[in-house]
């Protein structure tokens, strides 16, 4: 019964820390799928084809990368506003996502 819990356990494991990876390998093939289409889309071919290929992915992560950012600001903003106001428990939660709407 013991081994058996273990194995479980690993499973588990295993899986909840194989879903990030899962997500990135997701996004990852959203961008080539999108930046591939706009190739085909242009007729490119060759070298100018990879060029392209590797400007629009390098575009797409500057993308993402400057979202994270600004989510990760106005999460900053709206943790300082909450704790200046002294929120504790439902008060703050409604303050926060109130804040992280706007």
């Amino acid at each position: 019964m013991h081994s058996y819990r273990t194995a479980a356990m690993t499973a588990l494991v295993s899986f909840l820390l194989g879903l990030p990876l899962a997500a990135q390998a997701g996004a990852q093939q959203d961008k080539m799928t999108a930046c591939n289409a706009e190739a085909k889309e242009k007729n490119l071919k060759g070298d100018e084809r990879k060029k392209f290929m590797s400007e629009c992915l390098s575009a797409k992560k500057k993308e993402e990368t400057d979202k994270k950012t600004a989510q990760q600001e106005k999460m900053k903003t709206c943790n300082k506003d909450a704790q200046e106001k002294k929120l504790k428990g439902d008060e703050r939660k409604k303050f926060m996502s109130e804040c992280l709407k706007a």
